[in-house]
């Protein structure tokens, strides 16, 4: 067009919208700065095309008139040189070259241009007055160090001839045991465990300072014949001081107990303080600080997982006590006994009896061991990570976890791997099989108290875990062992029994003791009648009938009753056994030929009175025999004989 106008396009004053959130607000982009724009417009110059490009580019076409060059033959030939860019290209570089040598050769001679540093203003030094600062300087530092001698001569000269203990030697020692800094002053020191992998909150900063001279020396007279006591005076924290430990009972749950157990502030505690006027040696006390310190990290982290845990009876945290029911009936209490001298307040529960007939529930050592043990575990646990496979991998999973990707574990196995168990969890774990060890030893001991025959041996595994043990039971009679021996094995776990049986059989059992009772009892039953079966094989008697599961006579209120039919080696004689759990062992004997067989118009052959008579019970309290396989051995030895 012949008449156009350029008209300059400006950039909205608004700036870009970045983000819309949820209730309609609009987050702007920040407005670019003059340095940013300015790089985003270099952005769009090619700098790669040469001037006469760059104008031809930017020049608009013009519409001219139709002139005489629109006539001209299609053979015309422009009258610019081939080589014409080639040769704008080199003068470029031509001027480029010349106007970089001009620029080496101006930096290089001095002759051209000179570059004359800015005097600063000359200040009036005075030598003489930098010499008496320095001097003065250096006499307040000889000062300090002189007193400082002077100071320590003294301390050693008083020290030899007072023979009293050396600071120093005692800060020594310090320092190979406890982890010391100076801090400005003073010394401080931590008895924490977060070197080991603990993240308590609570700090165990002590402070270490020099014992007064005096206090030195009314202990050294105190104590003549004693050791010496120690230059070091070591300030611990108040809530650190004392005596701490974990109370664990294990106790029925009753109201009175409970009750008392609750409203009581404070437990009975160890008198191992000081008396008055004691002090305890510095080694001694920062023991017993950590111990305290340890003390509460541990029963904090059981407060916290108690709070959190979901369990189908809500565990209780009060005050210093946390109660958790470990089975029905049964409770788990563990309480923070700390005693630092202030609090006289002592409670001793009431005494409750176990299954075992046991007199006062005490603190459970071994439980409160284990509680330390978990702990330890888990400090290990945060600083010693398994060691990545490949080494490239990355530190902190699990071997586990790390094959999970190539075992193709699916979202469940993945799952099972993040569960962990917390610590109040597994001491109720154990919690749990100490009483169904308990149980189970209380019902074998009674069990064998109460049958003299057969007898019955148990044989605890020596290598059991915290959650896991196992007994061998043997019945056998005395001096009949090798001709008949069953065997139970009973697993005990945290809230079953598993009984593997001699004829390979595996039964679960709940917590309760009558369920394993019962199952002893009919095991008992089994092993008598097989103990039968094998002395009358062994004296030569025919076993005609046996079973397990007699459908005659009254219904047992435990197991089945039992019997068996066994016949002499000239067939004249036969015994037959019954076995109920609820009456005991019966013995009937039957003989033939009958000595109560009539001949009628009937039965007249004489053959018929070889038939077995009538069975006749046996009194076995009345016969001679220390047991019952034995009265059976005479039975079967008199039955046998021609006489």
């Amino acid at each position: 067009m012949a008449n156009s106008v350029n008209i300059s396009i400006e950039a909205p004053i608004e700036n870009q919208i970045q983000e819309i959130t949820y209730d309609g607000q609009e987050i702007y982009q920040a407005p670019l700065s003059m340095s940013e724009n300015l790089a985003r417009l270099a952005q769009k110059i090619d700098f790669a095309k040469s001037d006469d490009e760059f104008c031809n580019i930017k020049k608009e076409p013009e519409v001219e008139a139709k002139s005489e060059e629109d006539s001209k033959e299609p053979g015309y030939q422009s009258s610019q040189w081939p080589w014409d860019s080639v040769r704008n290209k080199l003068r470029d570089a031509l001027t480029q070259v010349c106007v970089l040598a001009d620029v080496l050769s101006i930096a290089k001679e001095k002759r051209y241009m000179i570059l004359d540093p800015i005097q600063a203003d000359q200040q009036d030094t005075r030598p003489m007055l930098q010499v008496y600062g320095r001097k003065k300087a250096l006499g307040a530092a000889a000062a300090v160090l002189l007193a400082g001698v002077e100071r320590l001569r003294a301390s050693e000269t008083m020290r030899m001839n007072r023979n009293m203990p050396d600071f120093h030697i005692d800060l020594l020692r310090l320092r190979q045991n406890w982890r010391l800094k100076k801090v400005s002053n003073t010394i401080v020191g931590d008895l924490s465990y977060r070197t080991a992998g603990s993240k308590f909150s609570q700090t165990g900063v002590f402070e270490v300072t020099k014992a007064p001279e005096e206090q030195i020396a009314a202990a050294m007279s105190l104590n003549a014949t004693g050791p010496a006591p120690s230059a070091l005076r070591v300030t611990v924290p108040p809530e650190l001081q004392g005596v701490a430990f974990i109370s664990v009972l294990c106790q029925k749950e009753q109201e009175d107990v409970v009750t008392a157990t609750l409203s009581s502030s404070a437990l009975n505690c160890p008198g191992t303080l000081p008396g008055e006027g004691a002090e305890l040696h510095w080694q001694q006390k920062l023991e017993a600080a950590q111990n305290v310190l340890f003390c509460k990290e541990l029963f904090a982290r059981l407060a916290a997982e108690a709070v959190q845990l979901d369990a189908s009876i809500p565990h209780m945290v009060v005050g210093n006590q946390i109660m958790a029911t470990v089975l029905p009936g049964i409770q788990l209490l563990i309480g923070l006994c700390h005693n630092n001298g202030q609090n006289t307040n002592n409670s001793n529960p009431d005494a409750v009896k176990g299954e075992g007939g046991a007199g006062k529930s005490e603190h459970d050592h071994v439980l409160e061991h284990s509680l330390h043990q978990l702990l330890r575990a888990v400090h290990h646990a945060n600083t010693h990570h398994p060691f990545p496979h490949p080494a490239t991998g990355p530190l902190g999973p699990s071997k586990r976890r790390c094959l999970a990707g190539p075992m193709a574990a699916d979202r469940y196995e993945l799952l099972d791997m993040s569960k962990e168990q917390s610590l109040l969890e597994q001491i109720i774990q154990q919690a749990q099989h100490f009483f169904m060890r308990r149980r189970s030893e209380y019902v074998l001991d009674t069990i064998a108290k109460e049958v003299k025959d057969p007898l019955i041996v148990s044989h605890w595994n020596a290598l059991n875990s915290p959650t896991q043990s196992c007994v061998k039971i043997n019945i056998m009679a005395s001096g009949y062992d090798a001709v008949c021996r069953t065997s139970l094995v009973v697993h005990v776990g945290e809230k079953t029994l598993k009984c593997i049986c001699r004829d390979g059989k595996v039964r679960h059992l709940s917590y309760e003791l009558q369920e394993l009772r019962d199952l002893i009892y009919c095991q008992i039953y089994q092993h008598q009648m097989t103990a039968v079966q094998a002395v009358g094989r062994c004296m030569g008697w025919q076993l005609l009938a046996s079973s397990s599961h007699l459908g005659s006579g009254p219904v047992e209120p435990l197991g089945n009753a039992s019997s068996c039919l066994l016949a002499s080696p000239n067939g004249d004689r036969m015994i037959a056994i019954r076995c109920e759990p609820s009456v005991g062992m019966q013995v009937f004997i039957a003989q033939s030929p009958r000595k109560d067989f009539f001949s009628s118009e009937l039965v007249q052959d004489k053959k018929w009175e070889n038939l077995g008579g009538a069975f006749k019970e046996i009194k076995l309290d009345k016969m001679e025999g220390k047991n019952f396989l034995n009265k059976m051995e005479l039975l079967m030895a008199c039955l046998s004989s021609p006489s």
